[in-house]
């Protein structure tokens, strides 16, 4: 009897993984079709109507050196997140090498890449930390200080660049302007949400709590038994991130000048094009702040990878910038590396670390049975 109830129970908990795998491939499907749904528009977007002879011949007036330095940047950025995770892990004893702390900070990029809003890169982040043998929780501190830093020092350029450079700014942006300040509302808001998570847990588990209540009232959510576990889950882990950093406050101050110079690598590349084409005219400064202007912007916005409206608004924003035949070259060789091209070195990191994962797995099972 006892033994037709563990088999019972068995079977319900394989079919419960089998539901909850279904569910969790259909999800990664149905985020490929909009990723490249939206790709395709965007790409519709910025070749249709071009003369790409003119393109190709401009194309060709781009220093190799400039493209290899622009490449190199594109790659120190995504690169440098790794950096900091190590730094960080390191300082709660995690297990990972630099390298792999790397390879996490390229599957980060691959999975926000192609999610809406950027949702998906921690996650898998979390999931390979954890297979490599790191504690959830150290995991989860060190991959929300790397993420409130580099929401912060993005707020901070775009706080400076809007009290400082307010005229200018606003003359390049014109009818962008309004989505700059959108952006970097939601993001200003964002920084004070967590940091009030940090500092007043109670109170903003209660708020959360009464947002997602009314959610419910008004049918926008379902209701569910969970939801309250994971509103406290999230306020804990951040909790934790607080004595981390009240704890390693030298350590916490290198990251973040380090996030400033990550913010500022992808920011220059811009700048490195443009002197590329032999172009002259416009300081780097300007240059790296009309760049950021257009990140701030788009930072927040529910598509995979900001694609669409960060093509459309480089148009209008560097119009007078990259003047004549220039524009569109720029556009395509600035935004192919900085986000295409990196997100294909990303996918190929992500097969790689698969493999890599699915043989050490099969090696530990082959140990373990030869004991």
């Amino acid at each position: 009897m006892a033994k037709g109830r563990r088999k019972g129970r068995w079977h319900m908990e394989v079919s419960r993984n089998r539901t909850k795998g279904l569910a969790v491939n259909r999800k990664r499907v149905l985020e490929g079709a909009f990723f490249l749904a939206v790709m395709a528009l965007s790409f519709y977007t910025i070749f249709h109507g071009q003369d790409m002879g003119r393109i190709r011949h401009a194309l060709g007036r781009l220093s190799p050196l400039s493209l290899c330095a622009a490449t190199a940047v594109a790659i120190f950025f995504v690169s440098a997140e790794g950096i900091m995770i190590f730094y960080l892990l390191r300082s709660l004893n995690g297990r990972s090498s630099l390298g792999r702390c790397i390879c996490y900070s390229f599957i980060g990029f691959f999975y926000s890449g192609i999610t809406p809003s950027a949702t998906g890169g921690q996650p898998m982040q979390l999931y390979y930390m954890s297979k490599d043998g790191n504690r959830l929780s150290e995991s989860s501190v060190v991959l929300m200080t790397v993420a409130l830093l580099y929401k912060l020092v993005l707020v901070v350029i775009g706080i400076g660049t809007l009290v400082f450079w307010h005229r200018p700014l606003r003359g390049y942006l014109e009818e962008y302007f309004p989505l700059f300040l959108l952006g970097l509302a939601l993001n200003t808001l964002l920084v004070a949400i967590l940091l009030a998570v940090m500092l007043a847990p109670e109170t903003m588990k209660r708020i959360l709590s009464g947002i997602g209540n009314l959610l419910v009232g008004m049918r926008i959510l379902k209701r569910s038994d969970t939801r309250q576990g994971k509103i406290g889950q999230f306020i804990d882990g951040y909790q934790g991130a607080v004595r981390f950093l009240l704890q390693h406050k030298g350590k916490v101050f290198m990251v973040c000048l380090f996030t400033f110079v990550q913010r500022a690598s992808v920011f220059v590349l811009t700048w490195i094009i443009y002197r590329g084409f032999s172009l002259e005219g416009k300081d780097a400064l300007t240059i790296m702040l009309l760049q950021a202007s257009v990140y701030i912007a788009v930072d927040m916005l529910p598509v995979p990878g900001a694609q669409g409206i960060t093509e459309v608004m480089y148009r209008s924003v560097f119009g007078s910038v990259f003047t004549g035949e220039y524009l569109m070259p720029s556009l395509y060789v600035t935004r192919g590396i900085n986000f295409y091209f990196v997100l294909l070195v990303s996918l190929a990191v992500v097969a790689a670390n698969h493999l890599y994962v699915r043989r050490r797995a099969r090696n530990e099972l082959y140990t373990t049975r030869s004991f």
